[in-house]
C-alpha cells in the first residue's frame, strides 16, 4: 500500500502542468514603417550619431594615426581632451611590438625612432 501511494504521489509531483500561452498578430503597417534609430536614442549614443552623420567616424579618437613628415618642426598631432595621453609608436613596418610613450602638451616630444610628436587639444563629446 506504502508502495502503491508512493507512486501516485511521484506522478502527481512529476506530471506537466499545462501551460497558458497566447498569440497575437502583430500590427504592422508598410507605410508608417519602423521608426528612425535617431528618434530612439538618448544621452551618450545620440551624440555619438549625431556627430557620425556630421562626418566624424572617429568621435573618441581610437583609430589609428599614420605619421606624416615627422620632424621637429612639423611634428605628428596627437588630438586629446586632457593635458596627457599615451602614444604608441610602431616604429617599423614589420615590428611585432610598439614602443608606448606618455605625452604632454606643450613641446613635441621624440620617440626612440626618431619620430616627433605633440599633443593638440581638442574638446570633449561631453
Amino acid at each position: 500500500m506504502t508502495c502503491r501511494l508512493m507512486v501516485l504521489s511521484s506522478q502527481l509531483a512529476f506530471k506537466s502542468l499545462p501551460r497558458m500561452f497566447t498569440t497575437s498578430a502583430v500590427r504592422f503597417s508598410k507605410e508608417e514603417g519602423f521608426p528612425d534609430p535617431l528618434d530612439l536614442a538618448t544621452g551618450i549614443e545620440k551624440k555619438e550619431m549625431l556627430l557620425r552623420l556630421a562626418g566624424n567616424d572617429d568621435p573618441y579618437n581610437l583609430k589609428a594615426i599614420k605619421r606624416g613628415v615627422s620632424t621637429i618642426d612639423k611634428p605628428t598631432e596627437i588630438p586629446s581632451a586632457f593635458e596627457a595621453r599615451i602614444v604608441g609608436c610602431v616604429c617599423e613596418e614589420d615590428a611585432s611590438h610598439v614602443k608606448w610613450m606618455w605625452l604632454h602638451s606643450g613641446e613635441p616630444k621624440r620617440c626612440m625612432c626618431g619620430h616627433w610628436f605633440k599633443l593638440v587639444y581638442k574638446e570633449p563629446l561631453i
